[in-house]
C-alpha cells in the first residue's frame, strides 16, 4: 500500500470512529410507512428525536427509538471518556431500505388470484458528536 493510500485509509478509519452506525434489518413493515418517521427526526439532536419518537402514534416509531437508544449505546461504547450530556449528539443520516418482499396469492372473483406483496424494511441510523466536528 502506498504512502497516500496508507494516509487516506488512516483518515477514514479516524473518522468512522467519531460516528456510531445502528442497524435494524428485516423489519415487517413497510419501508413508506418507516420514512415517515425516519423523516420526522432527521437532523435533529437525540434527547429531542426520543422525544418526538416517544410520543409519536405511528407503530413503526417504537421500532426506530429502540435503534436510537442502540446508537447511542454503541455511541458510548467507542468514547468511554466522554459523557454523554457533554456529547452534543444528533442524528446524522437515517435511511431506510427495501428489504426481502413476500409474495402471497389471495383469491379473488372468478376465481382469478391476486398477488398481495408483504413488504419488510433495513433501517440505519448514524450519531455522531457535534462537539468532535467542531474540532476538526
Amino acid at each position: 500500500m502506498g504512502a497516500r493510500k496508507r494516509i487516506r485509509a488512516e483518515k477514514l478509519k479516524e473518522a468512522r470512529k467519531q460516528e456510531c452506525v445502528a442497524r435494524l434489518r428485516n423489519v415487517p413493515t413497510s419501508p413508506r410507512k418507516m420514512r415517515l418517521v425516519a423523516d420526522m427526526i432527521r437532523g435533529m439532536e437525540v434527547n429531542k428525536a426520543l422525544d418526538v419518537l416517544k410520543f409519536s402514534t405511528k407503530e413503526a416509531s417504537r421500532r426506530v427509538e429502540k435503534l436510537l437508544l442502540s446508537a447511542i449505546a454503541n455511541w458510548k461504547e467507542k468514547n468511554e471518556n466522554v459523557r454523554l450530556e457533554d456529547a452534543n449528539l444528533y442524528i446524522k443520516e437515517i435511511y431506510v431500505d427495501s428489504g426481502r418482499i413476500l409474495k402471497r396469492l389471495r383469491p379473488a372473483p372468478q376465481g382469478r388470484a391476486h398477488r398481495i406483496r408483504k413488504r419488510s424494511n433495513h433501517v440505519t441510523i448514524k450519531v455522531e458528536s457535534k462537539i468532535e466536528n467542531q474540532e476538526n
